[in-house]
Order: structure tokens, then C-alpha cells, then sequence
């Protein structure tokens, strides 16, 4: 089964960062980028981006070259991330809400690593990279010398121009590289879809470190739009709201998991902000459609819920669909819609053959939007990246590991994960990473993870130890992981047992230890 896009003609220079420069010289003084008590116009974020990118090609670090970026929401963020842009190289985001420890795995992932860029706040996350690090208040008096005009540097959207860590199935982060063209795609899809517009202000409220947030960063730039950055290293769902009732934002990105947040703060308080926004575009996990029913409903709700699906692999969104729609149509799975311009979902059997409408396959990405494959090296995922014929022609796709069918409507739905990968809160992550942290713990012999839900339907990692010798505190364990994992891969619960049981491959059995979850819970009262 396939499901094609819209073919739209891209420009033969599909650059992202040209269309911000366009709304530069357009409108010079409207306000591109605004936090707390600082904000920028375009044209002074245009001449700041300016004279980093001339720093970086004065350095040799120009077309091609990989450049860190370790720094909290900030306009330097942003002139950062367009000027690296600019002089043609590719930014990678180091989140510096993840502990060093897991930054300094990261940093062992990049391939030729140019520098990285922190700020006095974020330098000791990153001060293990064998690479030069330096920070905006070091360079101000340099960059003021350099010159505020683009360099010449003939970027093409061949050219790569981010990568972000994804969780593998061997446990270690692969880092996937996008192209300037399947990110200009998606940006253009965006804008053309949905009528974004200079006055489509964004509010980015996702982790630096997630997929999801480059297109929320760049989104407003290349529509000639504001983009609002919170005041806080670590999601505020107060901060948000507050920021979503003072000014005039009128879209939001975010996982499943953040819109629910969202939503529950304006139901308590009787507030109308959410309700008020143009749109929504939310997803990267399993949605509890229950959890957003009551909200969407209500009278004068005039917010747009766009449901939407896709991996890092392949610029972060392959599908979008109106949410309204799921409201009256009776789905039992809300479906995550149809593809993005220029893109195809197929989905296949384990043959690579497609499957018939409502028949379960593999979900494969084709067209513009699969990015570049992975860079750090040659590992099972690297096949996951394939060519297949289709009418006879190769086509080079993405087998995302995601389950799916295609209904007689010709709307994607997404069933689940065909390997042990599981999202929560909207980020991929893999569970044999969690257990070999557990298992670098003093006092554990032996873990297994599983995901279980809450009463409230949320998806949760619950993490199963075998001890050395005494049981294992909880509160110990999950202190202790935070040395080493970023706050989202750390278990909600941790449960002593005697013995990992295993399924008749020889592999830890998490069906079982799932079920053992719900029994052990569901007698306790406790939440699942």
C-alpha cells in the first residue's frame, strides 16, 4: 500500500535559511526572536548570524563541518544555529538538560566534530569534548570586527544541515543527518498546508535535544513570523500558559504528552489561550485521544489539533491529520493522516511487498523527506535505510520499525513498534540503553524495562532489578541513573525481583514482567 504526497516544485536552491534572510531584508524591523526581557529583529539576528558564520569559514569550519551547540533557549541560540547554517555547515544539538555523563557519551558519536558552542552555564556539560569550546560572551568582541554581511558560501539542498541522536537498537545513539532540502520541504509544507504567515508567531516548549524542536525553532523564521522562547532550561507548563496568554502566539509544536499538560492547566483554571490558538501540531507517541476529548469539544475552541507522525530519520514529520475529523468519524486509533509534499508512506510485509488497505505492515518512508542516514558509523540500523522497486523504479525509503495500515479512507494509522523501541513522552527510547546503566550500577545483577501506563492512560518506564544482595531502594536507584540518563529515560518505577524470566528465544520475557506490573499494581491499588 502506498500513500502518496503532493508533488510541489521545490526552488533549485531548496536552502532553509535563505527564506529567513528573504523576511530579513523584507521586513528588517519586525521581531524575530524573543525571551524574558530580550528580543531581536530580523535584520539584527540577520547580521549577527552573519558574522558567527564568517568566524566559523575564517576557522575552516565551513561546508560540511559539523558544529555543537550546548546552549539553554537564547537568542545566541539562534544566531548560533542560522549562522552555522550560513556558512554551509551543520549544527548538532547537545541538550543541556541530559547529565554530562550522557553528553559526554554523545560527544564520542560525531564524527569530525568541528567545535562546540556553550555558554559559562552549559561549558562543564560538555568540557570532555576533544574539540574547542567556546561561548557567545567569549566571541562578542571578535564578531563585532566581522563583517555583517552573508558570507559567499554556496550552500545546496544536498548541503546537510542538522543531526540529531536518536536511540538505536544496540543501545547506542545513532546521530541521523537531514538535508537542507527535506528540511526546506517540510518548512514549505508547513507554510503552504496550513497558510502560516508572518504573523504566525510559535511558542517552543520541547527539549533542544528532540527532533521535533528544529522545525518548532526554524518554523516561524521562514514564515517571517516571532519566535517566543521560554525563560526555563526544563519545560514550565505556568511559564507556558502565561506566555501563551500575554502575547499574540498563535502556534505551538509538542509531544502527545506536553499537550495534555497543556490542556489540563487550562481546564483548571478556566483559561481560553489554548482554545484560541490557530494550531497544534503535536505527536512522537501513542495518543490518548480521551485525554484531549472534553477540551477540543468545548464550545468556542477554534484551536486546530494536527495529529502527526514521522521519525528523526526522515525530517521528523512523514504524515499530519486534522484531529477534528477523529471526533465524528469513529476511529478506534485517532489516525496520524496522510504524507507531507513530496513524500510517500508505504507500507510492507516482511518481504517488502505491499500490503492491501487495512492490512498490517511495516510503515517505510520514500521521497524528499529521508534524510542523509546515520553518521557514526556502520551498524544493524544502517539497513534500515534500503531501495526497493516500486513501478519499476528505485526508491530509496526508510523502514521505520512502526506498525501500521492504511484505511479505506486513505488516512495513515499507526499501530506500534515492531521491535523493543517505545516512545514516552513523545522521544524514542530504546530500553536496553536504561538497562545497561542499571547494570553499571553497584548492587545490580541483572534489569529488564518494560513500559506501563498510568491510570491516566501516559505511558511510563518501569524498571526491573535483579539485586547482588540486599533490595534495592527505589528513590536510590533512580538518583543514581540521573548521574548518567537524561530525566526522561529514567524509570518511574523500579521493582526488586528474583529473576528476569525469559521468553522461549532466550530473550528477557517483557510481556511477562508487564503482566506481573499490572497484577502486582492492580492488588495494590496503586497506580499502573
Amino acid at each position: 500500500m502506498i500513500l502518496q504526497g503532493k508533488r510541489v516544485a521545490l526552488p533549485p536552491a531548496p536552502v532553509v535559511h535563505q527564506r529567513f534572510e528573504a523576511h530579513a531584508r523584507s521586513r528588517p524591523d519586525a521581531v524575530a526572536v524573543f525571551r524574558a526581557d530580550e528580543q531581536v529583529t530580523y535584520a539584527g539576528l540577520d547580521a549577527r548570524a552573519n558574522r558567527f558564520a564568517h568566524f566559523l569559514t575564517a576557522r575552516g569550519h565551513g561546508r560540511g563541518a559539523k558544529v555543537g551547540i550546548c546552549l539553554d533557549y537564547s537568542v545566541d541560540m539562534v544566531v548560533t544555529l542560522l549562522g552555522t547554517l550560513k556558512a554551509g555547515a551543520a549544527y548538532v544539538p547537545f541538550d543541556p538538560t541530559y547529565p554530562a555523563a550522557r553528553l559526554r557519551l554523545l560527544l564520542g558519536q560525531v564524527p569530525g566534530l568541528a567545535l562546540i558552542v556553550a555558554s559559562p552555564a552549559t561549558t562543564a556539560l560538555v568540557g570532555s569534548a576533544p574539540v574547542e569550546v567556546v561561548t557567545p560572551d567569549q566571541l562578542s568582541a571578535h564578531l563585532e570586527g566581522l563583517p555583517a554581511t552573508a558570507p559567499d558560501v554556496p550552500v545546496t539542498g544536498d548541503d546537510l544541515c542538522y543531526a540529531v541522536f536518536t536511540s538505536g537498537s544496540t543501545g547506542t545513539p545513532k546521530l541521523t543527518a537531514i538535508r537542507h532540502e527535506g528540511w526546506f520541504n517540510l518548512l514549505n509544507w508547513l507554510v503552504l498546508e496550513y497558510g502560516l504567515h508572518p504573523g504566525s508567531h510559535n511558542l517552543v516548549v520541547s527539549a533542544f535535544g528532540f527532533d521535533l524542536s528544529q522545525r518548532s525553532l526554524m518554523t516561524p523564521l521562514f514564515c517571517g513570523a516571532t519566535q517566543y522562547l521560554l525563560a526555563s532550561r526544563n519545560f514550565d507548563a505556568a511559564m507556558a500558559y502565561r506566555m501563551l496568554t500575554r502575547h499574540d502566539i498563535r502556534t505551538v509544536h509538542c509531544a502527545s504528552s506536553t499537550l495534555y499538560l497543556l490542556v489540563d492547566w487550562e481546564t483548571a483554571r478556566g483559561g481560553t489561550a489554548l482554545t484560541g490558538l490557530d494550531y497544534v501540531l503535536f505527536g512522537g507517541e501513542p495518543l490518548h485521544a480521551e485525554r484531549l476529548a472534553d477540551w477540543a469539544c468545548r464550545e468556542g475552541n477554534t484551536c486546530t489539533l494536527l495529529h502527526q507522525y514521522g521519525v528523526a530519520e526522515c525530517t521528523d514529520v512523514a504524515t499530519s491529520y486534522d484531529l477534528a475529523d477523529h471526533w465524528s468519524g469513529g476511529h478506534d486509533i485517532a489516525p496520524v493522516g496522510r504524507p507531507v509534499h513530496n513524500t510517500d508512506i508505504h507500507v510492507l510485509d516482511d518481504q517488502l511487498r505491499g500490503v492491501g488497505a487495512g492490512e498490517q505492515g511495516e510503515i517505510c518512508v520514500s521521497g524528499t523527506s529521508v534524510g542523509a542516514g546515520y553518521l557514526n558509523g556502520e551498524g544493524p540500523e544502517s539497513g534500515r535505510f534500503t531501495t526497493v522497486l516500486v513501478d519499476g523504479v528505485p526508491r530509496r525509503l526508510y523502514r521505520t520499525g512502526d506498525r501500521g495500515h492504511v484505511t479505506e479512507a486513505g488516512e495513515l494509522v499507526v499501530a506500534g513498534r515492531m521491535d523493543a523501541q517505545v516512545k514516552v513522552r513523545g522521544m524514542r527510547i530504546d530500553p536496553t540503553d536504561i538497562e545497561r546503566a542499571l547494570g553499571r550500577l553497584t548492587g545490580v545483577r541483572q534489569a529488564a524495562v518494560v513500559v506501563g501506563h498510568t491510570d491516566a492512560g501516559d505511558a511510563e518506564l518501569i524498571a526491573f532489578v535483579v539485586p547482588a544482595g540486599d533490595e534495592l531502594g527505589e528513590n536510590d536507584v533512580r538518583t543514581r541513573l540521573l548521574e548518567t540518563l537524561p530525566r526522561n529515560m529514567v524509570p518511574a518505577r523500579v521493582i526488586n525481583i528474583p529473576r528476569i524470566p525469559l521468553s522461549p528465544h532466550g530473550k528477557a520475557d517483557r510481556a511477562a514482567l508487564a503482566d506481573t506490573f499490572r497484577s502486582q499494581y492492580a492488588a495494590s491499588g496503586a497506580s499502573k
